[in-house]
């Protein structure tokens, strides 16, 4: 395994990222193909025996029992100092809004809840899991800042948002004296390289490290065409998020098989390979042993210039999906989420 810092913080973190969603009792959450505390302990043991230190869970995952099953997991195979947790949380639900809770309020809710399902006194990198419409950003940015003063996280990070919004949000943070976002976790792969128009510019500026999710398309850049999974029937998200463009996907992910074939190592590890040059950390889903096996060998395996060119080729620009399609303001008039109480930015 090969590791670097993550932006510019003094975490020390693996190249790949074990990203969580798929731990924890799928009668507890929206997923279906979840797997259990069994076999969860057993990916965890083996993505730490292959070096891998850094691991992504949410508070919504499951209801929580993701980040209970990372949680003890990492405690009975893992030293505390020696491995890299982030979790995520949700923005104010209607309900909280109407009860007056204040995003201030919300945060030390969630971050207070994820420490006890992690049974952790603390997270390395807290993450704004998608941004949140309803609440001024400023109450937001103080609510982490409260957290990061308390010990309660080292660093925040911040997913699902635009570069503007990043950027406005970092200024009101430095302006503020409030601790600013070092990591964002997008939506990029090989298919949906939408983050390469502003984002990565942005985070190359700043040195914000960039750990996206879906590295690997919901499987799709991980198998041939034609072939399936438990995932790839039952999650209809992912659906949502690449069938519209099935069609244009699939040359590019033709040439991943290409090049897969030619080196003879899986599709994974090219798919990978390509991602680990326009980013400090995949976040790399694993419900079975060989889904972490191969991300693991990608950080050894390196494309020439020319089979970078071969892949990025066929590409054309892609409507927003999941997530960021989803996720809008109520209406067009959004200014309030600047708010600072008495000024806007």
């Amino acid at each position: 395994m090969k590791y670097t810092k993550l932006g510019s913080t003094d975490l020390n973190v693996s190249r790949i990222c074990v990203g969580c969603m798929g731990f924890g009792d799928p009668q507890n959450g929206q997923h279906s193909w979840t797997i259990d505390e069994q076999h969860s302990r057993e990916i965890i043991k083996h993505a730490l025996d292959l070096g891998v230190n850094f691991y992504d869970t949410a508070i919504a995952y499951q209801s929580g029992t993701s980040e209970q099953y990372v949680g003890r997991a990492l405690r009975d195979f893992a030293k505390r100092d020696e491995v890299v947790v982030a979790t995520e949380f949700l923005p104010r639900t209607p309900a909280d809004i109407e009860a007056g809770i204040s995003g201030q309020q919300h945060i030390e809710r969630m971050i207070n809840k994820s420490l006890e399902n992690l049974g952790m006194d603390y997270v390395d990198l807290y993450i704004y899991h998608m941004w949140d419409w309803n609440t001024p950003i400023y109450d937001i940015l103080d609510g982490l800042d409260r957290v990061v003063r308390a010990g309660k996280a080292r660093y925040i990070g911040i997913s699902n948002c635009f570069a503007w919004q990043l950027a406005k949000a970092n200024a009101l943070a430095e302006k503020e004296g409030f601790a600013k976002f070092v990591s964002v976790q997008g939506h990029y792969n090989l298919i949906f390289r939408e983050e390469e128009r502003e984002m990565a510019a942005l985070c190359a500026e700043d040195n914000i490290a960039m750990t996206p999710y879906s590295a690997l398309a919901s499987g799709r850049l991980a198998r041939p065409q034609g072939e399936t999974s438990r995932r790839a029937e039952e999650d209809a998200y992912a659906r949502f998020k690449y069938d519209a463009t099935k069609q244009q996907d699939g040359v590019i992910i033709d040439r991943v098989a290409a090049l897969a074939e030619k080196h003879g190592v899986s599709m994974t590890e090219v798919s990978l390979a390509w991602l680990l040059t326009k980013v400090t950390a995949p976040v790399v889903g694993a419900t079975k042993l060989h889904h972490i096996e191969g991300a693991a060998k990608s950080v050894d395996f390196s494309l020439s210039a020319d089979e970078i060119s071969y892949l990025e080729e066929p590409y054309v620009p892609h409507p927003l999906a999941g997530v960021m399609a989803q996720n809008k303001p109520a209406n067009k008039n959004d200014s309030h989420v600047w708010s600072t109480g008495s000024q806007k930015i």
